[in-house]
């Protein structure tokens, strides 16, 4: 069966037909995080360091790390992007075990990710695109790595699913041509979102098995595409992830994180529920008030969607005797615990 092997130094994640569902973590990304994007620039890797962190924490197996930030002081990306690429990546893995993904269109800093980066990552990634296949798939050959594969060419994005396969075929060719084999190659079908069209889902589940049947390659996907624009995303995502994983999927790039109440969202439901005539103990803390009134939690915790992938793991027996799932559902503390969690000691980077 196809295994993709993706490494760090010290750990080892499978994506594969046979593995448990493989979560990318998404956040370390600026693209549309205008607070993100200022602290970048500004040289305050503080967010960065939370969102690795709770990521892990929350069950993240691969972190991606996407380091596109557009500087007020310097628009060109082939300049201010590759060294940006290597702080965060050599950051990222002083902070965390899992391996990672380097995420970019630019191809100096996906050099530069892949120089910094220990072990072997996934890169993300190359299209269709001609001029994207002769950049990106040396650099495959070249440091002995898998590869993101996004079906989309020079055409665009299509909305026939036929040519969307069609593309990622090309792309797994072409990187025969240069020695990679398709047990490397993970394929993006693109998930289309299912508020501009219906059949969306019923797309993605058919092109995933053809993927799988007749190329044999691994997939994973934006998944929180499929509920774009449309309200309760995290209910649309929660069933689209089980069945894209009864359908063949082996990954997908996501936020396991489900995000902290915050201050305002607090202090509007305390005046709500005062203004019901509940009278709250003086002594009770946020997070009490939280759990009471089902709001979530004002901490960093796994998010639904983590909960059903792994109910999917169980289903589908990659989740031998329901170990992963006893722990997930064990106290906040204990199923951080168990998703990994900070590196001990300094920091030694290889030279070069």
């Amino acid at each position: 069966m196809t295994r993709t092997v993706v490494e760090s130094k010290t750990k080892t994640a499978i994506i594969g037909f046979d593995e448990p569902f493989c979560v990318i973590g998404e956040r370390i990304n600026p693209t549309g995080r205008k607070k993100l994007a200022a602290e970048l620039e500004a040289g305050d890797f503080s967010t960065v360091e939370k969102d690795a962190l709770a990521q892990v924490a929350a069950g993240a197996t691969v972190l991606d790390i996407n380091a596109g930030v557009v500087y007020n002081s310097n628009p060109n990306p082939n300049e201010t992007e590759p060294p940006l690429m290597r702080k965060i990546v050599e950051l990222v893995q002083g902070l965390v075990e899992v391996p990672l993904c380097i995420d970019s269109s630019v191809p100096g800093a996906l050099e530069a990710g892949l120089e910094a980066a220990e072990g072997r990552p996934l890169l993300n990634s190359v299209t269709g695109e001609e001029e994207r296949l002769e950049l990106v798939l040396p650099l495959v050959k070249k440091y002995n790595v898998p590869v993101v594969a996004i079906s989309n060419d020079d055409t665009g994005i299509s909305e026939d699913p036929n040519v969307r396969f069609d593309v990622a075929k090309k792309i797994v060719e072409r990187a025969a041509d240069f020695g990679i084999p398709a047990h490397d190659i993970v394929v993006d079908p693109l998930v289309m979102p299912i508020g501009a069209m219906a059949t969306a889902g019923l797309q993605v589940f058919a092109l995933v098995r053809r993927l799988r049947e007749e190329l044999g390659v691994n997939t994973t996907c934006g998944a929180s595409n499929i509920s774009f624009g449309l309200p309760n995303r995290h209910g649309i995502n929660n069933a689209f992830l089980p069945m894209a994983m009864g359908a063949g999927m082996t990954s997908a790039i996501m936020n396991p994180v489900a995000l902290p109440v915050g201050p305002k969202k607090l202090a509007e439901m305390k005046a709500e529920v005062e203004a019901k005539g509940v009278i709250l103990p003086p002594d009770m803390d946020d997070e009490t008030f939280c759990q009471l009134f089902g709001l979530g939690s004002t901490m960093p915790r796994a998010g639904k969607e983590m909960e059903a992938i792994r109910a999917a793991n169980l289903l589908t027996n990659n989740d031998p005797h329901g170990g992963e799932w006893i722990r997930f559902n064990k106290s906040p503390d204990e199923a951080g615990a168990a998703g990994g969690g900070r590196r001990g000691g300094g920091r030694r980077r290889r030279a070069g």
